[in-house]
């Protein structure tokens, strides 16, 4: 008994460490803004559609409503997703644009959601996806996101997570709302307000994260967002989190950071994709690297499949999870 014993215990542990190596390298999927590869963004068809695919996390981006309520819509603006031009035509501002703050939710709620268009030329950003007179579909609030993760997960047994982003603290603030504190109500009701809980807040304003964490008790997992400096997301200066000083700095009070995926690499004379120093300093201050967005219709230069994008980001770069408008491709790519 005692040989049959040293001959399986070395077994055992063969196993459980080829268990945790596999688990090591499972690769987080995040369903950007839902399916919207396939439904218009941030509807709760596409959550229900990326839900089934068992992604890991689905985006819902998080606006307020003149009445505090925080809805999901990755802008401030509802013209690029909504037919509001029709239905409100006299609520545009002097720069000609609809912001969700100046609605009410019982106005939000009567707009029609299509696929995102251009404002110059009125058309399809994206001209395969759904078609933009069919069907309707409606605004979804953060309560309802929630709900309907939560209800799919209690009736399919799945665990997906959902990964919310803090859109525009600083507008919010000029309009005398404070997008911080009402979200982080609404997760702490729902029961995200904890470290182990399946959750990310992330957000492209470092203050409020820091806020999030240091002033208003938040438990749970926080990403940085990294923006290009062009897209005037914050007053923040990005640059300063592509060096080894910046994130060591956020990495006091935040999990992980989220790069915009050209941040990653440069490419040589050739079109080769070259590595940065990026995911190095993240991951020197242990901090997660979730890049942003695969899209199988948008591929960066440098990569000409899926196979070639996911081949480069996970493997090479070895980052831990990605956001993808295509969350059932990534799916196949994670493992």
């Amino acid at each position: 008994m005692k040989g049959i014993k040293g001959e399986a215990m070395p077994l055992f542990f063969l196993l459980l460490i080829f268990m945790s190596c596999a688990h090591d390298t499972q690769k987080v999927v995040v369903a950007h803004r839902g399916a919207s590869g396939y439904l218009p963004e941030h509807t709760l068809e596409g959550v229900a559609m990326a839900h089934a695919w068992g992604v890991d996390y689905i985006e819902p981006d998080i606006v307020l409503t003149k009445d505090n309520h925080p809805i999901v819509l990755h802008d401030i603006h509802l013209d690029t997703t909504t037919d509001v031009s029709q239905k409100f035509p006299r609520k545009k501002r002097k720069n000609g644009r609809f912001y969700a703050v100046d609605f009410t939710l019982s106005e939000i709620k009567t707009l029609n959601v299509h696929e995102r268009i251009s404002l110059k030329t009125k058309k399809k950003v994206f001209k395969k996806r759904f078609p933009l007179a069919d069907s309707h579909f409606e605004v979804p609030t953060l309560v309802e996101f929630i709900e309907l993760v939560q209800g799919l997960n209690k009736t399919t047994g799945k665990k997906v997570g959902i990964y919310p982003e803090l859109k525009k603290p600083e507008f919010h603030q000029k309009h005398g709302k404070d997008i911080a504190k009402i979200v982080l109500k609404v997760l702490t009701q729902y029961g995200y307000n904890k470290q182990d809980a399946p959750i990310y807040v992330q957000c492209f304003y470092p203050p409020t994260l820091k806020r999030l964490r240091q002033k208003l008790g938040a438990k749970m997992p926080l990403i940085a967002l990294i923006a290009q400096n062009s897209w005037e997301e914050s007053s923040w200066d990005y640059s300063s989190l592509q060096t080894e000083e910046g994130i060591k700095e956020i990495a006091s009070y935040v999990n992980g950071i989220g790069p915009y995926t050209k941040q990653l690499y440069s490419l040589d004379n050739t079109d080769r994709p070259i590595p940065t120093k990026l995911v190095s300093y993240a991951k020197k201050y242990g901090l997660k690297i979730h890049p942003y967005t695969h899209r199988v219709d948008q591929l960066p230069k440098g990569f000409r499949s899926s196979k070639e994008f996911f081949n480069f980001f996970y493997k090479q770069l070895e980052v831990d999870g990605i956001f993808s408008d295509f969350g059932d491709v990534a799916l196949r790519f994670s493992k």
